[in-house]
C-alpha cells in the first residue's frame, strides 16, 4: 500500500471509523473497518521477549504463552550502549513476532527513569533521554525491519506502579520537553519506517 493509498484510506473514513481504530476488538486485537479493507490486527508485549498467549488473553499475560526468545530487559541492554546491539535484538524480535502472526510489538520502553520507585524501570533504557532515544530508535528500526510494528511505551512521565492509571506527573514545560518528550521524538524522527 502507497502513501496515497494509506491517505485516501483515512479520508475515507467515518469520524466514528477513526474513533474505532482506538479501541479494542478484544483485549490484543483492533477493531476491523471491513468496509475500507482495515483489517483486526494483533498486537501483544514483547520487548524482552514475544509474550503471545497461547488462549484467550488477559491483561496480566497469566495464560499460557508461546514458546518465545528471551532478550536482556532494556535496563541490560541499556548499559551496553551497543546500537548495533539493540538493532539485531529489535531484527530478532521482529522476525519472531511476525513468524506468529502478531502485526504490532509494543515496545520498547523508552520512558525516562525518574524515580528508583518506579515498578518498570527494568523495563526503560536510561534515565538519559539522548542513550534512550539512540538505543530506542535502533530497537525499533531492527523491529520494523521485519515489516512489524512497533508501539513505544509506556506514556511520557508514567512512572510509578500505584494508582498508575489515575496519577498525574506535574512537571514544568521545559524539564518534560528537553527531558522526557526526548527520547519518545528522537525515536520518531530516526527510527527506520516500517516495511511491508
Amino acid at each position: 500500500m502507497t502513501d496515497n493509498d494509506v491517505t485516501a484510506t483515512v479520508a475515507d473514513l467515518t469520524l466514528e471509523e477513526k474513533a474505532s481504530l482506538t479501541s479494542g476488538l478484544n483485549f490484543w486485537h483492533t477493531k476491523p473497518v471491513e468496509r475500507v479493507g482495515i483489517p483486526s490486527i494483533m498486537m501483544t508485549d514483547g520487548p524482552h521477549g514475544l509474550r503471545k498467549q497461547a488462549g484467550a488473553g488477559d491483561h496480566l499475560g497469566v495464560g499460557s504463552s508461546v514458546p518465545a526468545t528471551c532478550f536482556p530487559p532494556a535496563v541490560g541492554l541499556g548499559s551496553s550502549w551497543d546500537v548495533e546491539l539493540l538493532d539485531r535484538v529489535g531484527r530478532a524480535l521482529g522476525a519472531e513476532t511476525s513468524i506468529e502472526g502478531v502485526a504490532v510489538l509494543l515496545g520498547p520502553g523508552i520512558n525516562i527513569k525518574r524515580s528508583p520507585l518506579c515498578g518498570r524501570n527494568f523495563e526503560y533504557f536510561s534515565e538519559d533521554p539522548l542513550i534512550s532515544g539512540v538505543l530506542g530508535a535502533a530497537f525499533v528500526t531492527g523491529v520494523q525491519s521485519q515489516g512489524v510494528g512497533t508501539s513505544l511505551k509506556h506514556f511520557a512521565a508514567n512512572n510509578q506502579e500505584t494508582d498508575r492509571m489515575r496519577a498525574s506527573s506535574d512537571i514544568d514545560p521545559r524539564p518534560l520537553r528537553e527531558i522526557y518528550l526526548r527520547g519518545f521524538e528522537r525515536v520518531v524522527r530516526d527510527a527506520q519506517p516500517w516495511t511491508v
